[in-house]
């Protein structure tokens, strides 16, 4: 399963959290809350035999979300999306590029993109960048070795030790992302138990914002709701 949270009209802070089935690529419940007490609510209605089922629920990492599966999926491990762990750690990155005032063209489209998928031309202009700082090039070189770790083929426990050594490593680098991966280090490690990805859920995600941009927001929930399950 994943659990996501998306605003019933752009610019609000009017959240609603959706529900998906990873596997079957369905979104199975939209609710009226960001708040645990409310979806536990809701969630609590599905018997507890199916939610026993439940092995995997992959999330962000809003503080909110763990304590819902605890208590609803009672047999499921939390995973932290991949994605939003690396987004952390880009987003330190990007705010060091800006301190170090790079004017080469499109260096942060270069810093930002995955080492391995850079072009020739895309590497020559990735070593003029990082010529021009030496604290940006320790960033970028972290940050490639962070993502080598979800690549590797080690065990979770041997990935574990290699994400806390990196943490040791970088702490004077990535301060803000550091605190972040330590205060979720359980969950972004079961991502490696079985590589689940909350990547279905941004394609759903998707889907809402188009049926929202159709309808130009939607004020009455109920709605809103039986447009995104149909």
């Amino acid at each position: 399963m994943s659990i996501d949270e998306i605003s019933k009209r752009k610019g609000h802070k009017d959240f609603v959290t959706v529900v998906c089935d990873i596997e079957q690529g369905n979104l199975v419940e939209v609710i009226d809350s960001h708040k645990q007490d409310k979806i536990i609510e809701v969630l609590e209605q599905q018997p507890l035999e199916i939610r026993e089922r439940v092995k995997e629920v992959s999330i962000d990492m809003w503080g909110g979300f763990p304590k819902v599966i605890e208590k609803v999926f009672p047999n499921a491990v939390v995973v932290i999306d991949r994605f939003h762990v690396m987004k952390a750690v880009n987003s330190n990155l990007n705010t060091i590029r800006k301190q170090s005032g790079i004017k080469v063209k499109n260096n942060k489209f270069i810093l930002l993109k995955n080492g391995i998928d850079l072009s020739a031309e895309e590497n020559e202009k990735l070593e003029l960048i990082l010529k021009q700082s030496d604290r940006l090039r320790t960033a970028y070189e972290l940050k490639e070795s962070f993502r080598a770790i979800y690549e590797s083929e080690l065990t979770v426990e041997d990935r574990k030790k290699k994400i806390e050594l990196w943490m040791d490593k970088a702490r004077k680098v990535y301060c803000k992302a550091i605190t972040t991966i330590s205060n979720h280090i359980e969950g972004i490690c079961n991502y490696f138990l079985s590589r689940t990805t909350s990547g279905v859920m941004e394609g759903v995600n998707n889907k809402s914002k188009l049926i929202k941009r159709r309808a130009y927001g939607f004020v009455n929930f109920d709605n809103f709701r039986m447009r995104l399950l149909a």
